[in-house]
């Protein structure tokens, strides 16, 4: 009901009665009142006259009803430990195909190899619950999907060069401005749901504790729409998975890298290596060439450009 206020109060530049409301969503003046009153509370300049209602302008928010249709799959906290940490609990009851869990922020968000995702104000940050019905050997493709995606997505909305750094990260100018991060469960034959979770460094400052880091708003100047993007992405990426094929994702993930051909450090949880970053292959791992002249394939780690 306040997403279809909202879409009336914003599609009228003039003051909307009370009584036009009510007769239009077929609900009382007092219940109008009451959904009025908590938009208002959540940020939204509504100006209430003895004629009627008009929104002067909107925060950047994103609760369910922002998303239009998405609303009955979009849950949204304005904290939690981590967005992944309540999409597994959601999908391992039953949660829908392209449930995505969004916070304000989060009190242990968390990246590849446990590491932390400082999570500060200002940044969104969510996670995707997916259904691909395919075998859990093709699982890292839907990784790279979902992270090229995000990067033509940025080139598109804000014409900036936004490239891919092995497996999941999104740098700007050599700095990070997203990461990825996926969990799967699966059984023998076929993936029960893998999340993906994001974030994305919009209009928070991440360089007091990751100088290597940047956000939207330092590259772009202005604050930028978390909504808009968070949509936008949304669309593309759904209509990728559910119309798509995920046969050519690495190599026009590879259209988007800049790891191929670099000088790189690959950390994993128990072990260091150094080379020349050669390739992704069809399953996405890392070929690197070591000083050695051998070849070492690389299934999972961090990467860092040397």
């Amino acid at each position: 009901m306040k997403g279809q206020i909202l879409k009336i109060l914003r599609a009228e530049s003039d003051v909307i009665s009370g009584e036009t409301l009510s007769s239009h969503l077929k609900i009382s003046r007092v219940s109008i009142w009451k959904h009025i009153k908590k938009l208002r509370e959540f940020g939204y300049h509504i100006q209430a006259t003895p004629k009627g209602y008009r929104l002067i302008n909107d925060p950047d928010v994103l609760h369910p009803w922002e998303f239009g249709d998405r609303e009955l799959k979009i849950h949204y906290f304005d904290e939690v430990t981590s967005t992944m940490d309540v999409a597994g609990n959601l999908a391992r009851n039953d949660a829908p195909h392209f449930t995505v869990v969004i916070a304000g922020r989060q009190s242990k968000g968390r990246g590849r190899l446990k590491r932390t995702w400082v999570s500060s104000q200002g940044g969104l940050y969510f996670s995707i619950i997916l259904r691909p019905q395919i075998p859990p050997v093709l699982s890292s493709r839907v990784n790279f999907a979902a992270s090229m995606v995000l990067a033509r997505t940025l080139r598109n909305m804000f014409h900036i060069d936004a490239r891919v750094k092995w497996p999941n990260d999104i740098l700007v100018h050599e700095k990070k401005v997203a990461g990825l991060l996926s969990e799967m469960e699966a059984e023998t034959d076929r993936v029960r749901f893998i999340n993906i979770g994001m974030g994305v460094n919009v209009n928070n400052d991440p360089t007091p504790r990751e100088p290597m880091a940047t956000s939207l708003k330092k590259i772009l100047g202005r604050n930028i729409s978390r909504k808009q993007l968070l949509s936008g992405f949304l669309d593309e990426f759904e209509y990728r998975m559910n119309n798509g094929t995920l046969d050519n994702v690495i190599s026009e993930w590879k259209t988007y890298a800049m790891t191929i051909g670099r000088q790189v450090t690959i950390v994993t949880t128990h072990d260091e290596f150094k080379g020349l970053a050669m390739d992704v292959d069809n399953t996405g791992a890392l070929m690197l060439k070591l000083a050695d002249g051998s070849i070492k394939k690389i299934v999972y780690g961090d990467c860092f450009h040397d």
